[in-house]
């Protein structure tokens, strides 16, 4: 008797996902638990496990369709044989692009058992003749390619543009001496790395900077919601991470509870899984304040975006070595510019300014942060 394969729950406001591709063809033998197809949320990317080891049988939504929560999408069968009845599933009468099928006579990849679900995605993808795209003007060098937005980018785009309709938006700049960390970087990075088995980077020190600064400046830690101001006593960060199918924000929960350790170890857990679209959905909710670094891709200096509905995000910036003045000196020193952008409907000038300077003493003195001075 077959099994129907069912959009799960995927999260309390997700109601509607749309079919990315397939993983397994119709035919295909599964175990239990395998990946057999990818589905695209307004909050991330995931992969769908086989519930039964058998045959994946017949494919009821195709890539680019769209589902709703408890929608069966496909029928397994709980054997190990392949059912003619399978193969042979009559293909539905609208043309769909079908990136699960292989072109004839490619092989598949050595590699794409040993790599996991998304190498074989990966490999698959290259064995798979293009998607035909709609392509505009005849002119040699003037061809446009029209691409459908994926469901993740069109809720960004869509938040990006409420926050600029519905906040007051500003944003404050300062600029920030990375000398000590970056020492205190040198000097115990290796036995860090061999305790810990991450590197230490920056980002844990601007995640335990900014929850001291955010237990000083509480209203940068609010919300509004009607007409009322929340507060909350606790830290959950979200860190901006540009994942494979776009800009994403997944949150360290309790992040004042965290070591320094605990944050590496997440983030570069976090960022791995980004790129391989397998971030959950709960990991994605939520967020009392966001951090975003942008000196990762280069930018020197940028105003960050919100992310409704907190009510402040941090921008960290690229490292450049400056001639700064020091004592009436003009030294060089690695300089990094950090910007907050702040909702003024909740959070004052002042309060913004002296979230940035607290910010600056604790990294440029990161005993501080330590010592929670």
């Amino acid at each position: 008797m077959a099994v129907e394969l069912k959009i799960p729950a995927l999260g309390e406001s997700v109601t509607e996902v749309e079919i990315g591709p397939w993983l397994k063809r119709e035919g295909d033998a599964v175990d239990k638990d395998d990946n057999v197809v990818t589905l695209e949320s307004e909050k991330a990317t995931v992969e769908l496990p086989s519930p039964v080891s058998g045959t994946l049988g017949k494919i009821v939504k195709r890539t680019g369709e769209k589902a709703a929560v408890g929608d069966v999408i496909a029928l397994l069968e709980p054997s190990g044989k392949p059912k003619e009845e399978a193969k042979s599933a009559p293909k539905p009468e609208k043309p769909q692009p079908k990136p699960e099928e292989p072109a004839p006579a490619q092989a598949p990849s050595d590699t794409s058992d040993k790599s996991g679900p998304s190498q074989r995605m990966v490999e698959r993808k290259k064995a798979e003749p293009p998607v035909p795209a709609a392509r505009e003007g005849g002119a040699p060098g003037r061809q446009e390619e029209v691409v459908p937005m994926t469901l993740l980018r069109r809720t960004v785009a869509q938040r990006l543009v409420e926050a600029h309709q519905t906040m007051a938006m500003l944003t404050t700049f300062n600029e920030i001496d990375l000398s000590a960390v970056i020492a205190l970087r040198k000097q115990y990075q290796e036995t860090f790395t061999r305790k810990y088995g991450v590197k230490l980077g920056f980002m844990s020190f601007f995640i335990k900077a900014a929850v001291e600064a955010l237990k000083a400046i509480p209203q940068i830690n609010a919300s509004i919601r009607g007409n009322d101001i929340v507060h909350h006593h606790y830290f959950d960060i979200g860190v901006a991470i540009g994942g494979g199918k776009g800009l994403v924000v997944p949150v360290l929960r309790n992040a004042e509870r965290m070591s320094f350790a605990e944050v590496e170890k997440a983030v570069a857990d976090l960022a791995a899984r980004a790129q391989a679209s397998q971030l959950k959905p709960d990991e994605l909710q939520g967020g009392t304040f966001t951090i975003t670094n942008g000196g990762v891709y280069g930018s020197l200096l940028s105003t960050p975006i919100i992310n409704p509905p907190q009510s402040a995000i941090l921008g960290m910036h690229t490292i450049q070595e400056r001639p700064v003045a020091v004592d009436g000196n003009m030294v060089v020193r690695p300089m990094m510019y950090v910007a907050l952008s702040y909702d003024h409907r909740i959070v004052d000038g002042r309060e913004a300014v002296t979230f940035l300077i607290q910010i600056k003493e604790m990294i440029e003195k990161p005993a501080r942060i330590l010592l929670e001075v």
